[in-house]
């Protein structure tokens, strides 16, 4: 009954924004709960023009509903080689520890049809263009009138101007081929490669996935100085060393922005929340995003349904407090983005401090560790 009150009048108690991991995470937690839920997703195909390298890390494939990926659109990955700007390498490996490399197109169209079995609204093709606010919630174009507005819409997020709430400040600029086909001569490692002159701030990368070759490259991005990711000079420098087979054509492109400043301060008031990219749900320093942006939707989905049908908590500090604060990672990416050169890397890359250093940012080591705890909350992304 309480639930009927609160949400008569209203076409749906959630309008979502964007049916990637963090807005299809959040769309099935509350349809789970009785909720009527619509999702906008711009894309005709929710395979198309991906943003996302589609690495899944341990954390997500055993925690989450990912774990029910198909087995032919993932790949098991259980080690990393990181090189130095030399290109001197070590391999790093943790017991029981993997990466899921995935045919990413496939994920995110697997993703849509689970939304549509959880009896999710979902509207391909259908742009986010504005919203009016009304009394106890929004009136969304495109959808009609709900009580909450939730922007999982990426790092240039719509919801967050039109709803006033924070934005993301600070970005990584990654850019990523696909060689459909191709295979690495160690294709059961994650190849990543430290580079001042190619990847400030951040890395490059190849990693073997069911269809073939991902490579891609990010770098810090500066608005008053913006640089596209020489990717085409990187792979000429260490295909060879990675293991990649010489003159390959890329099939498929991906680029975009990658938040790297952690949570945005005011990600949600006034029935409107942010959630994944668009909140800042990234690890500042490896970038990765999709297990907190799952866990982050979720926790927003559960939030807006305990709240309509059991009287609970008003979601938008729910929100707020189960982002992840990243503060480790964030005076990381301090240093990294002020003292990073490459020759420390090339010097100390066999050094027990480097290793040390490495397998916390790869395999999570602590949280590992303590995954066995009772109520343990959570991206990865980290």
């Amino acid at each position: 009954e309480g639930m009927q009150d609160a949400t008569q009048g209203f076409d749906f108690d959630m309008v979502i924004v964007g049916a990637s991991f963090a807005g299809a995470a959040c769309a099935i937690a509350a349809a789970q709960r009785g909720l009527r839920v619509c999702v906008l997703e711009r894309k005709r195909d929710p395979g198309d023009k991906l943003r996302t390298t589609g690495i899944i890390v341990k954390e997500a494939a055993e925690r989450t509903l990912l774990h029910r990926l198909p087995a032919p659109i993932t790949r098991r990955i259980e080690s990393v080689r990181l090189y130095a700007p030399s290109l001197k390498q070590v391999a790093l490996a943790a017991p029981g520890y993997y990466f899921l490399t995935t045919d990413t197109p496939a994920a995110m169209r697997w993703l849509a049809g689970h939304l549509r079995e959880h009896g999710v609204d979902l509207r391909l093709g259908c742009a986010f263009t504005d919203a009016q606010r009304i009394d106890g919630g929004w009136q969304v174009q495109g959808a009609g009138s709900t009580r909450y507005l939730v922007g999982a819409d990426g790092a240039r997020s719509r919801v967050a101007k039109r709803c006033g709430l924070g934005e993301v400040r600070q970005f990584l600029y990654g850019i990523e081929y696909e060689f459909p086909g191709a295979k690495l001569a160690d294709p059961d490692a994650l190849h990543c490669f430290i580079s001042k002159r190619y990847a400030p701030g951040y890395i490059g990368w190849l990693a073997q996935n069911p269809g073939g070759v991902q490579a891609g490259l990010a770098l810090r991005h500066d608005p008053a100085n913006a640089r596209v990711p020489d990717i085409d000079g990187f792979l000429l420098r260490v295909g060879v060393a990675g293991g990649l087979p010489r003159h390959l054509k890329p099939g498929h492109t991906r680029a975009g922005l990658i938040p790297c400043s952690g949570p945005v301060a005011g990600m949600a008031r006034g029935n409107a929340i942010l959630t994944g990219d668009a909140a800042g749900i990234v690890s500042p320093v490896t970038a990765g995003g999709i297990y907190a942006a799952w866990d982050h939707g979720w926790a927003v989905g559960r939030a807006i349904a305990s709240h309509l049908r059991d009287n609970g908590p008003q979601p938008e500090q729910a929100a707020i407090d189960a982002a992840p604060r990243f503060r480790a990672k964030r005076a990381l990416r301090w240093a990294y983005d002020r003292l990073q050169f490459d020759w420390p890397f090339d010097l100390l890359l066999h050094s027990p401090p480097l290793r040390w250093a490495a397998e916390q940012v790869y395999f999570h080591k602590r949280r590992s560790e303590s995954a066995q705890s009772p109520g343990l909350r959570v991206r990865q992304r980290s």
